[in-house]
């Protein structure tokens, strides 16, 4: 067929950007013809992504992005008939170099990428200036391919700039003459071959490591430089899994970089922050910190009322600030008269805060959503704080994840790699597990069911840390008349003819830190009970959808019997659910009541139903203990879940 001479042609033309020295393009015949059942189903598949980068001494990276692209169906014609590519001013250039499209029918099509378009990216919540490169490819048919180029300068995260326009040095990174990249090998559609090759000067020293899979990878000196390449075939979509890691953690990936150690990107960010002032204190927020920690007796009383004060008051909201950005943390007088920022303005503010009342604190960076490796490749998205405590050990501190929060640090990022930017260097640190008794969800209900199936009665719920927050949200961010109605809520989820008696919110259920939340809850459910000949069914309340809004492990499916991959849970937690149900008069529990006991590292659980007097009673305890799990926990934890939500199922009452 004709395109196969189309498709050898435009893979000889890429041929010095992907390929090894000494590697023959003179057939390339389409696979997607030779094997079509593989590729069945696919909308597109990539015959070609490659990526070839030229390092300068500066550590500035010049980049050949090209990909060659078969169209499959309609629906491949549509989501590529206009390519784009995100890129940030601050740090980099991007233009589309070439576009061909090699129609089906024999037809070469070369697009005027004078046409290009550059504006600026959709944004929400930070407006950084990021920016989009589109090219119109427009009709596209199946059997159809594109083959096209960008060009980029400058190196790959929005880290620090120094400049914009036609400054070249906006494109040197801020740790000058480093180079690191992060390279996932896996791919949405089916990817032929993928070519990674990065060309450094020779004094310059690279590691590497290829994660969670195997490639071809070779070093050689070229033209007095030295030149890696990293080769990948055959690449099919990675299937995920439900409520799995992210696919850095699972799928296959490559991490290099020319900084030797951690402790030298430690260092590097502590001076970088301390040469540009971010922590001077000024004497407006001085004030506000004394009033603060006034009658505060203990260094925790103090970090926890300065921590929780900027977590509440620094709303989240960031524009660009130019050379603001990235590694250097905006000042103090910036954030307190701004008071909105992003992570690091958050952070900044309480690092500020925390050396005005004595303390010794610097900024760290985490990544939240997925591990860091020992390669020091800079696998980083969030800025937070860490303190040093009396004892000499530093306490990491999130005032981002928190607002309105009893934590100081999120159990949502438990499990969580760090990096301290302090004075005397540090390695990658990881947050520890949070003991599932730090986030405990306690219902106990109190319940009359009479002969008509109307229950009455009452529960109160209490909680802590994760669970604590769920629960109060509604408190501490919406109006108080709001506050019925969400109540009432969790009433109807139970049941739609639920009628709300009364509430006791206990303490204030705004002041967060006054004490755990606890409510009782007074309430009739006319019908609650299923009639049946000389029977009734019902569910336990507890069990019936109230406040399922925590327990967010019944958001995992535990009907997969195995898994692949790690999965994820919000937090480790701690779930006891206590209930009595008075029985009408000449009513029995139906068989011999329930038992159910299972421990493993992953998870633990205790449960029983059983009759006592006239009385139902049953009694749960579920522990989780992690936040992320390997996938050889899932026995474990699918197997307290599962037992855990046994006790859900309808409870029959004879006469």
């Amino acid at each position: 067929m004709k395109y196969l001479s189309i498709l050898a042609s435009a893979l000889l033309a890429t041929a010095p950007v992907y390929g090894q020295s000494g590697e023959s393009c003179r057939t390339a015949p389409d696979p997607t013809l030779q094997k079509p059942e593989l590729y069945a189903g696919y909308d597109c598949v990539n015959l070609l992504d490659s990526t070839a980068v030229t390092v300068q001494p500066t550590g500035s990276g010049s980049f050949a992005v090209c990909k060659i692209v078969k169209v499959m169906n309609t629906r491949g014609a549509v989501a590529n008939r206009i390519l784009k590519y995100d890129y940030d001013p601050l740090t980099a250039h991007a233009e589309f170099h070439r576009v061909t499209i090699y129609k089906a029918n024999g037809d070469v099509i070369n697009l005027d990428i004078t046409q290009q378009q550059d504006y600026a990216a959709p944004a929400r919540a930070i407006y950084w200036g990021a920016r989009q490169i589109m090219m119109e490819v427009g009709r596209l048919d199946p059997g159809d391919i594109i083959d096209y180029q960008i060009d980029k300068k400058g190196f790959t995260y929005a880290l620090l700039a120094a400049g914009t326009g036609d400054d070249e040095s906006r494109f040197i990174p801020p740790m000058r003459g480093q180079f690191y990249d992060i390279v996932p090998f896996w791919a949405t559609e089916p990817t032929v071959r993928k070519v990674y090759k990065v060309n450094i000067p020779m004094e310059k020293e690279m590691q590497f490591q290829f994660y969670q899979g195997e490639c071809t990878s070779s070093m050689r000196y070229e033209d007095g430089r030295k030149a890696y390449t990293f080769v990948s075939t055959d690449i099919m979509p990675t299937k995920r899994e439900p409520n799995m890691v992210d696919l850095f953690d699972a799928a296959p990936k490559l991490m290099m970089s020319s900084t030797p150690r951690w402790q030298d990107k430690s260092l590097w960010f502590n001076k970088v922050n301390e040469d540009y002032g971010s922590f001077d204190a000024i004497p407006e927020a001085q004030k506000k910190v004394d009033e603060l920690i006034r009658g505060k007796k203990t260094e925790m009383e103090k970090i926890a009322v300065l921590t929780h004060w900027v977590a509440d008051n620094i709303r989240y909201s960031g524009i660009s600030m130019g050379k603001g950005e990235g590694y250097t943390l905006h000042n103090l007088k910036m954030n307190y008269t701004d008071r909105a920022g992003v992570c690091k303005d958050i952070a900044g503010t309480l690092i500020a805060f925390l050396r005005m009342a004595g303390f010794e604190a610097y900024p760290a960076m985490t990544m939240a959503g997925s591990r860091v490796e020992s390669i020091p490749a800079d696998h980083f998205n969030h800025c937070v704080a860490v303190v040093k405590l009396s004892s000499g050990t530093y306490m990491p501190l999130d005032p981002t994840w928190v607002p309105f929060c009893r934590e100081l640090w999120s159990s949502a990022e438990q499990q969580q790699n760090y990096l301290p930017g302090v004075p005397e260097g540090s390695d990658l640190c990881l947050t520890p597990v949070s003991a599932p008794e730090n986030h405990y969800i306690r219902i106990k209900a109190d319940n009359r069911l009479d002969a008509k199936g109307t229950l009455t009665g009452q529960f109160t719920i209490t909680a802590e840390g994760q669970s604590d927050s769920n629960i109060r949200r509604i408190f501490t961010t919406g109006w108080q008349s709001q506050w019925q109605a969400a109540l009432e809520s969790q009433l109807l989820a139970v049941s739609p003819k639920a009628r709300l008696i009364s509430v006791d919110y206990g303490k204030d259920p705004k002041n967060y830190q006054a004490a755990p939340i606890k409510m009782t809850f007074r309430y009739e459910i006319p019908g609650y009970a299923l009639p049946g000949e000389g029977e009734m069914l019902f569910k336990p309340m507890v069990m019936n959808n109230l406040y399922n809004q925590v327990k967010s492990y019944l958001r995992i499916n535990t009907d997969l019997e195995e898994r692949r991959y790690g999965f994820k849970d919000a937090c480790s937690r701690l779930v006891e659910l206590d209930e009595t149900i008075q029985l009408p008069a000449g009513y029995q529990l139906a068989g011999d009541g329930k038992e159910d006991s299972a421990q493993s590292s992953a998870a633990d659980f205790e449960g029983s139903l059983r009759q006592d007097g006239n009385k139902v009673v049953l009694h749960q305890k579920l522990a989780l203990k992690k936040r992320v799990y390997e996938a050889g926990d899932w026995d474990g934890f699918r197997s307290a879940v599962n037992a855990h939500k046994s006790f859900g199922d309808y409870i029959v009452i004879k006469r």
